[in-house]
């Protein structure tokens, strides 16, 4: 009788007695947990930089949902202000971060033009917090945004757009002008530059987490 060849030693996708590999369903079980998902807004009128916002700081390349205007708009989106204007927003803008394995954020971008804003009421399902984009030229086209993320109680932070460092107010004169609450964080910025992107989401981030201290204390 020919001697018996050994056995190879079991490679690291082998089944285990149970069918669900070398390293049983606890190995399994890790290998299905899903990253956490958090939900960031981008909110704002209409041409004040969302969607620039969203692609600055986004990894992948942000879906977008960008058409021609055309004709049928004349008389419907104001574009006082933003006359050279070519697209709008017809939906949304998806970008994603991933802060580590176990931590990602996604990022909408809500359209800004009135006749669109029904998509809002489905888009804040989920929401963390919000960015609100501010034009300092336009700022009465942002009162919308914070309004609405104020009577649904989302925490936010305003970024003040400054394309190519253009700003006519102080910082307190546009605070006063937004009504904004003394506790919301306002950033000025270009929303094109990556790093001031960051810095916005860290201040949400730091809002929510003094908001969430404040809270465990009075409770």
């Amino acid at each position: 009788m020919a001697p018996t060849a050994p056995l190879p030693s079991p490679g690291p996708h082998a089944a285990g007695p149970n069918g669900l590999g070398a390293g049983g369903p606890a190995a399994h079980g890790r290998a299905a947990i899903a990253p956490a998902a958090v939900k960031i807004l981008i909110a704002g009128g209409f041409g004040v930089g969302k969607t620039t916002l969203v692609g600055s700081v986004s990894e992948v390349a942000p879906l977008r949902t960008e058409e021609l205007l055309t004709r049928a708009s004349v008389g419907v989106d104001d574009l006082s202000g933003v006359d050279s204007k070519e697209t709008t927003t017809v939906a949304l803008d998806f970008g994603r971060i991933t802060v580590n394995p176990e931590l990602v954020v996604y990022l909408f971008g809500t359209p800004g033009q009135e006749r669109f804003w029904f998509m809002w009421n489905d888009l804040v399902n989920g929401a963390l917090g919000g960015i609100v984009i501010a034009d300092t030229r336009r700022l009465d086209t942002s009162f919308a945004s914070i309004d609405f993320f104020e009577s649904r109680g989302i925490p936010f932070v305003v970024a003040i757009n400054c394309f190519h460092g253009h700003n006519t107010r102080s910082p307190a004169e546009i605070r006063a002008a937004l009504d904004l609450d003394p506790q919301v964080p306002m950033l000025l910025g270009d929303v094109r530059e990556r790093a001031y992107g960051r810095d916005l989401l860290l201040a949400l981030v730091d809002h929510l987490m003094d908001l969430s201290a404040a809270g465990s204390a009075v409770g």
